[in-house]
């Protein structure tokens, strides 16, 4: 008896990596990507709890924003510097104790200081667990490890809101944070026995220029298009980040392209597979979560419902997402990616381009259906994007490219938040009549147009996309299964 303790570690650490880092970091990005959104609904509630207004507590989110961006970039570096394993495993301690620290805070300021401690960990989790994906799983089951992925991404956005309703309106605006822990805790400890360290020879320098181009120029250009459309764009704060931010990310290209080790590696974007992917990725990031966003604005505006309504109306979109990966990862091989992922654009396209029709009398199961349908078509685009973006990106690099790739995702939320969100406010949600304010569904109708055009740009990109050059992954995984490599090689 006294060796099975032992036993028991020993197995967990001969475990199969594949299955080892699919647990560890599905865990870890549901509980972030969790975060980004169950935070949003417990603001009325920590605004009260400090006594200020809702616009006052925004440091909550922006402080984790910020410093998300300033550290994603590093995230490769460090990850092939340091090991994947260490690094990976630091950021989900470093996550998981602010979380803790921010659900015992007792002012607004050590809100916000922990907050931005928590962006530091989740800015480096994603790309670090991403690389280790890829590099565990060859080109030929890299769909199976989209389908792994795709879980917590799916899910965690759409539980978020009913989660965070749940729990600001049954326990505290505390637990909002809270919950992170266990699940924190769970991974580390499984993570820390069952994890093999990956770590790449001959990592060049740190590259102090690139990382502080980089993480000022995102920063800035983030926040700016985060918090333009609530702020106004013509506030010198705006102008002023958001012009500093591109003047440094242009700056940021310049020095890249000079600098022997840089800390962004664009020269990934010369690889054509690699650009039209990260390019899918950022307009269709734009169009959906641009859609995410006002979505439960008109719920609760127009309609007056609850935050736990808007959440139970968006989830069938995870639904949709859910079920289709199945069948997606199934003819992924025989279809190619290029047909998949335009078909996928042009019905998500469609489907928001119908939430315009949406009216005050609108049965909200009909909206339900769309975002079902939505779910269906994005599941056709998240998974062969991200599955095909990688596919001639040798091993070596693949910290640098995971790193680019999250870097632009950010960015298509953040334009896709910015572009929706103006044009609210620049209609105006509500409207003045005899009676009172009324609800101007014109302006969520003009940004679900917004959102669908957004989509439908993606399909230019789409269509650029070579079957030949994905061939790796549309590979059988099995040696049972019937090579369609030769074939995707004449593909278009």
């Amino acid at each position: 008896m006294r060796d099975e303790p032992t036993t028991l570690v020993s197995r967990l650490a001969q475990l199969d990596q594949k299955i080892a880092i699919s647990v560890v970091f599905v865990a870890a990005m549901f509980m972030t990507v969790l975060d980004s959104t169950i935070v949003n609904v417990a603001i009325p509630a920590i605004a009260t709890e400090f006594g200020q207004s809702a616009s006052s507590v925004a440091g909550v989110n922006v402080g984790f924003l910020v410093s998300l961006a300033v550290f994603i970039s590093a995230a490769g570096w460090l990850g092939d510097r340091f090991g994947m394993k260490r690094v990976f495993l630091f950021a989900l301690a470093l996550f998981t104790v602010a979380s803790a620290l921010c659900g015992l805070a007792q002012s607004l300021g050590q809100l916000v200081a922990f907050r931005v401690l928590q962006g530091v960990g989740g800015g480096l989790l994603t790309p670090v667990g991403m690389a280790m994906m890829f590099r565990a799983f060859p080109p030929a089951e890299r769909m199976r490890a989209s389908r792994v992925l795709i879980v917590p991404t799916a899910l965690a956005p759409a539980l978020g809101p009913i989660i965070g309703g749940l729990m600001v309106d049954h326990a505290s605006w505390n637990w909002v944070f809270y919950m992170n822990v266990p699940i924190g805790v769970a991974a580390l400890a499984f993570g820390a026995l069952c994890l093999r360290e990956q770590r790449q020879p001959g990592v060049g320098p740190f590259d102090l220029p690139g990382f502080v181009l980089a993480g000022a120029g995102l920063a800035s250009a983030l926040y700016a298009l985060t918090e333009g459309a609530q702020k106004g764009w013509s506030s010198p704060l705006i102008v002023g980040t958001g012009l500093g931010g591109l003047a440094l990310l242009g700056l940021l290209v310049v020095v890249e392209s000079r600098t022997e080790h840089p800390m962004l590696d664009l020269s990934l974007f010369r690889n054509r597979l690699f650009f039209t992917c990260t390019m899918v990725t950022v307009t269709s990031s734009a169009g959906f979560l641009g859609t995410v966003y006002v979505l439960p604005v008109m719920i609760q505006k127009a309609r007056g419902l609850e935050a736990t309504d808007s959440g139970l109306t968006t989830f069938p979109t995870a639904l949709g997402i859910i079920c289709a990966t199945q069948l997606v990862s199934r003819y992924y091989g025989k279809v190619g990616p290029r047909r998949l992922i335009a078909a996928g654009l042009s019905g998500t396209a469609v489907m928001i381009a119908l939430l315009t029709q949406v009216g005050p009398d609108t049965n909200l199961w009909w909206v339900r259906a769309i975002l079902f349908v939505t779910g269906l078509c994005l599941s056709h685009v998240f998974m062969p994007s991200q599955t095909a973006a990688f596919a001639a990106v040798p091993l070596p690099r693949m910290g640098a490219a995971t790193t680019l790739f999250n870097v632009q995702r950010q960015l298509g939320a953040a334009i896709g938040v910015a572009v929706l969100g103006s044009v609210l406010s620049g209609i105006g949600i509500f409207t003045v009549t005899p009676h009172g304010l009324q609800p101007q569904y014109s302006a969520y109708h003009w940004a679900f147009a917004a959102a669908a055009l957004m989509a439908a740009v993606g399909v230019v990109f789409a269509l650029l996309i070579r079957d030949r050059d994905a061939a790796s992954t549309m590979a059988a995984p099995d040696a049972n299964s019937t090579p369609v490599a030769e074939k995707a090689a004449g593909a278009r």
